[in-house]
């Protein structure tokens, strides 16, 4: 959204250098090509001679008359911009601009796109879309209660601002609505909480993960297990259920800006009335990261976490929960306070105590925080690891994580032969090409070859031995919290998913559109 416009001789000396660097930014002397999916770049370029380029935002509004202009006119301007933006990385932020500020129309332009973008360059210039084009550029971030006061300090007209995700902040967006329209009435629900919809039985069962899948089901059976020893008497079956198909729809819940868990709707028969129910279970991941006890006098670590889709723009896993399974390649996050530089060292044990990965960190004073994917050969060791964080070889503290076997592959019921494939951890027993079995003894971590007999027998399990597997160790790091029916339910104690505060069901006043007042407002 960096805007330049160069007109008269003057100002082009006095901007020369700010043109340089916008051209150089928005990578316009390089040429680009997209093919399979990937942005290419092939080489160097020059900027056609006698043309004054403009760029910035790519929200704008265009005028019927320019728009036949740039689609019909076969001039030289139009033609030559045409070839030129079509080998470009970024056309849409460059394009319209430059032949409008080239075109017998240029008095038309307004240099203000109404919006607010939220630009933190330290944390939004990461070169986090490397995988998919030969570019670092720079992406805005999303509003959050600290960057309040930039509403209140608009210079010029502003109806739009950007970026807001709920999921990563929702307080700065019922901040903004208060501002704009005032409280709601004391006592309305839901006004902290965010639910969403990751998953509806429509999209089809073939867009999940195999991951995704056998977690899904698990976090099912362990409601149906929630409501059993919550609610069930000796003798009498009526909250007891049997599983039956696939999710019906995942939410993600968050209150007050934390991750609450997954909300998975599903089916279940009553057998006590051997009819089907619709059922919504919330499972919340149980605390898994510990400071040393006794503490060390190590007191820069604030939390540590693992997980896959480390977003370091806006500092989070975007694969909330933590899903994995063994094919994932997981990240260790850190997350420090202020202090001297250090240096600590990162272990990731395996769940049968096999040394997998061992690694030194220099933590700078100002470091907030740290993130690291070590090279792990596949498949991982389904089950829970522990990963390890000293200082001088004394531990300050430990997180754990869950590699999840699976019950599915390619959405079908897993085979033997792939599960001994998937369960039986990497090849030569080998996370990497150095082994860390020295370290065993140093930090008494003992293999015991019980566990790794287990671990051999649990790798060939299929059907209902694998499942159970796959609870005990769901359980071991997710608990049901609740569970509620989302309809008729022989269960007497079982509450209606509309009238709790968690359910994806449950009332959410400041997300209902109603009609749009003569005011032109909302509310």
């Amino acid at each position: 959204d960096d805007e330049v416009s160069v007109g008269t001789p003057g100002e082009q000396q006095n901007l020369g250098k700010k043109f340089s660097r916008f051209i150089r930014k928005q990578g316009l002397d390089r040429l680009f090509l997209e093919c399979d999916t990937h942005m290419w770049r092939l080489g160097d370029r020059k900027i056609p001679e006698g043309i004054a380029v403009d760029g910035g935002s790519d929200w704008f509004l265009l005028n019927r008359k320019f728009v036949e202009y740039v689609t019909f006119s076969n001039d030289d301007l139009v033609t030559k911009m045409k070839r030129f933006y079509s080998y470009t990385l970024l056309p849409a932020e460059s394009f319209f601009h430059t032949v409008l500020e080239n075109s017998p129309y240029c008095d038309s332009m307004v240099d203000n796109n109404l919006r607010i973008t939220n630009w933190n360059r330290k944390l939004g210039c990461k070169c986090q879309y490397k995988h998919i084009v030969d570019w670092c550029g720079c992406s805005p971030n999303d509003f959050k209660p600290a960057d309040f006061h930039r509403f209140q300090q608009t210079a010029r007209p502003t109806f739009f601002a950007r970026k807001f995700e709920a999921v990563v902040n929702q307080e700065i967006i019922g901040q903004l609505d208060y501002y704009l329209y005032g409280n709601y009435p004391s006592g309305t629900p839901g006004l902290r909480s965010y639910w969403e919809n990751v998953y509806d039985e429509p999209d089809g069962v073939h867009t999940l993960s195999d991951v995704a899948l056998t977690m899904y089901h698990a976090f099912s059976r362990l409601g149906l297990r929630r409501a059993e020893t919550s609610f069930h008497t000796t003798g009498d079956n009526s909250c007891r259920y049997y599983p039956m198909g696939h999710p019906v729809s995942v939410h993600i819940y968050f209150l007050a800006d934390r991750f609450q868990g997954f909300l998975i709707k599903h089916h279940a028969t009553n057998l006590a009335v051997s009819k089907l129910e619709t059922l919504e279970t919330w499972v919340m991941p149980k605390k898994v990261f510990k400071i040393a006890s006794p503490p060390s006098d190590f007191g820069r670590l604030q939390f540590s976490e693992i997980g896959t889709e480390w977003d370091a723009k806006e500092r989070l896993f975007r694969n909330f929960g933590g899903l994995l399974g063994p094919t994932d390649e997981p990240v260790g996050m850190q997350k420090w306070g202020k202090g001297p530089n250090v240096t600590v060292t990162v272990i990731w044990v395996d769940p049968v105590n096999v040394i997998a990965a061992t690694y030194d960190i220099l933590i700078e004073s100002s470091a907030e925080y740290t993130h690291y994917k070590p090279p792990l050969n596949l498949p991982l060791r389904p089950g829970v690891w522990t990963i390890k964080i000293l200082h001088h070889w004394v531990q300050v503290a430990e997180t754990k994580f869950l590699v999840t076997p699976l019950t599915f592959s390619n959405r079908q019921p897993i085979k033997q032969e792939e599960a001994l494939k998937y369960h039986s951890g990497p090849p030569k027993n080998a996370y990497m090409e150095q082994s860390f079995q020295g370290l065993n003894p140093v930090l008494n971590i003992p293999i015991s070859a019980a566990r790794v007999d287990q671990a051999k027998r649990n790798a060939a399990l299929v059907g209902a031995r694998l499942e159970a597997w796959v609870d005990s160790l769901v359980g071991s790091v997710w608990s049901a919290v609740d569970i509620c029916s989302t309809g008729p339910t022989a269960c007497p104690v079982m509450q209606a998913c509309t009238q709790t505060a968690w359910s994806s069901l449950s009332p959410d006043p400041k997300s209902e559109l109603g009609p749009v007042k003569p005011d032109g407002r909302l509310r």
